[in-house]
């Protein structure tokens, strides 16, 4: 992936996703959230973020999900035309959804690890751990349905001039996020999210 692409896709992260999780934080939800792009010209088709409190099923993943089909079919982009973003490595259940709907890829900014240590949301590691019996989160991140890709990682393997700018908007997303997380686990008991 070249490095105009990777700053298109952090600017979605910083002008589309963060301002909705933001607002979603402010109402008690998680810091999740994501967003599906055209491959062809990287133009947004839908994001959304975590919405936990309306519906513990609307993670950041399965709430954008929700709104792609809500748009008109005739002019819904298909799934394999798409790219699947998420702020956070998908769970469990956000990993189905994914598979179920259609999409072969999905890229994601923060891995599990993040989640567990930085965000203190251990739900997806228990989950695959307790029920699936995957330990350390080691899922098949390529397989016959989709490819997963870390952001990170991507970012970390250009040879471009331009890698030192796209890690300090990098940082200012990561930074962003971490208040936000913040501001949640300050106010998680508070919500009806029953895994908070």
């Amino acid at each position: 992936m070249n490095e105009k692409t990777l700053e298109k896709l952090l600017n979605i992260f910083s002008n589309e996703v963060l301002p909705l999780t933001e607002k979603g934080v402010a109402k008690g939800n998680k810091i999740f959230g994501a967003a599906i792009i055209k491959k062809n010209d990287l133009s947004l088709v839908v994001a959304e973020t975590n919405n936990e409190i309306e519906n513990p099923l609307w993670h950041g993943e399965m709430h954008t999900l929700k709104k792609f089909y809500e748009l008109d079919a005739n002019t819904r982009p298909n799934e394999k035309d798409c790219m699947f973003l998420s702020s956070h490595e998908p769970c469990s259940m956000c990993l189905s959804a994914i598979t179920f709907s259609g999409f072969d890829n999905f890229y994601f900014l923060f891995p599990y690890t993040a989640t567990n240590d930085e965000f203190n949301i251990p739900h997806d590691l228990n989950i695959l751990k307790e029920v699936f019996k995957i330990n350390d989160g080691d899922y098949n991140k390529e397989n016959s349905y989709w490819k997963s890709q870390n952001i990170n990682l991507l970012i970390e393997n250009l040879l471009s001039s331009k890698k030192e700018k796209i890690l300090i908007k990098l940082g200012e997303i990561k930074k962003k996020y971490q208040t936000l997380s913040n501001q949640y686990q300050e106010n998680k008991d508070g919500n009806s999210i029953p895994l908070n």
